[in-house]
C-alpha cells in the first residue's frame, strides 16, 4: 500500500518497507491518498505475524484507507531467541522481553506526532493473539483508545477479575472456531507445559461486569452471514458479532467495525 506524495514528504517511514522506530520496537503504517491527519486503526497481527505482513494485505489495508483511516501495525517481537513473535500476554507462558501494553502506547503517541492522528478516534482491533492482546490491552488502559475492536482472541488462563474500567468493546468470533474455541481449551506444550484459553462467554461476563450491562442483551440481530448481540450498558458499549466459520476474518467485517465505531459518536 503506497502513501501518496504528499503523506511520503511528511513521513519518514511508511508502507511495508519501511518501518517506523520507535525505542522499543517498530510498526508499519499506511495512510490514505492526500492525507491530512484524522482517525487510525490500529491492527495487532496473529502469533508469528509481523507489522508489515499486515500492511502487505493490501485488500485489509484498502478497506480502512478507503473510509479515510491510517492504519497502524505494530510488530511483536520474537517471545525467546529462535521463536515466532508473540504478545506479551498474562497467560502463564514464560517472561515476555517487552511490556506489550506500554509499547502500544508508545507507537500511538509516535504516530499521532508523525501523522497528525487525531488521538481522539483511534480503533485498535486485531486478530487472534492479536486479538487476545486487545482484550489486554482494554483492560490494563481501557482509556488508551475510542474503541476495541477483537477478532477471534479473548483472555488465557489466569485470567483477570477485574479491569480498570469500562471500553466500547465489539467482540468477532466464528461458532465453529476451533483454534480459539468459544469455550475455550487447553493445550499441552512439551516443553512448557499446559496453557489455558479462557472462555470467551467468561470474559465477555467480565465486560458486561466493567460496563455495568444487564446479564440480558438490549437486541438481537440475525442476517444470513452474522448473529448480533448488543447489551445496553450505564457505560461503554458492548457488542458481540459471530459468523457461522472458523478461525478467520469473516468476510464483512471491516465494514461492521468501522460502522459500529463511527457510531460511537466520533
Amino acid at each position: 500500500m503506497l502513501l501518496s506524495a504528499g503523506a511520503a514528504r511528511a513521513l519518514d517511514c511508511g508502507g511495508d518497507t519501511r518501518p517506523c522506530r520507535i525505542a522499543s520496537g517498530e510498526y508499519h503504517i499506511a495512510v490514505p491518498d492526500g492525507w491530512q491527519g484524522g482517525p487510525a486503526v490500529i491492527f495487532l497481527h496473529g502469533y508469528g505475524g509481523t507489522g508489515a505482513k499486515v500492511i502487505r494485505n493490501t485488500d485489509l489495508v484498502k478497506r480502512f484507507t478507503g473510509r479515510g483511516y491510517a492504519v497502524i501495525a505494530p510488530t511483536a517481537l520474537p517471545w525467546r531467541d529462535g521463536k515466532p513473535a508473540d504478545w506479551a500476554l498474562r497467560d502463564g507462558w514464560l517472561t515476555y522481553p517487552r511490556n506489550d501494553v506500554r509499547f502500544i502506547r508508545d507507537v500511538l503517541a509516535d504516530a499521532v506526532a508523525r501523522a497528525t492522528l487525531d488521538p481522539d478516534r483511534v480503533l485498535l482491533t486485531g486478530f487472534s493473539r492479536g486479538g487476545s492482546m486487545v482484550w489486554e490491552v482494554a483492560c490494563l488502559t481501557p482509556s488508551l483508545v475510542r474503541g476495541y475492536a477483537p477478532i477471534a482472541g479473548g483472555f488465557w488462563l489466569p485470567a483477570t477479575g477485574d479491569c480498570a474500567g469500562p471500553v466500547n468493546m465489539l467482540h468477532i468470533h466464528g461458532f465453529a472456531d476451533k483454534v480459539v474455541p468459544l469455550e475455550g481449551r487447553r493445550i499441552e506444550n512439551p516443553e512448557f507445559g499446559s496453557f489455558t484459553q479462557a472462555d470467551i462467554w467468561q470474559g465477555l461476563k467480565l465486560w458486561r461486569s466493567e460496563n455495568g450491562c444487564p446479564s440480558n442483551p438490549a437486541s438481537h440481530e440475525v442476517t444470513s452471514d452474522f448473529w448480533r448481540k448488543r447489551w445496553g450498558c450505564d457505560t461503554g458499549s458492548l457488542e458481540l458479532v459471530l459468523h457461522g466459520g472458523g478461525h478467520r476474518l469473516p468476510k464483512g467485517w471491516a465494514g461492521i467495525v468501522l460502522d459500529w465505531f463511527e457510531g460511537l459518536g466520533n
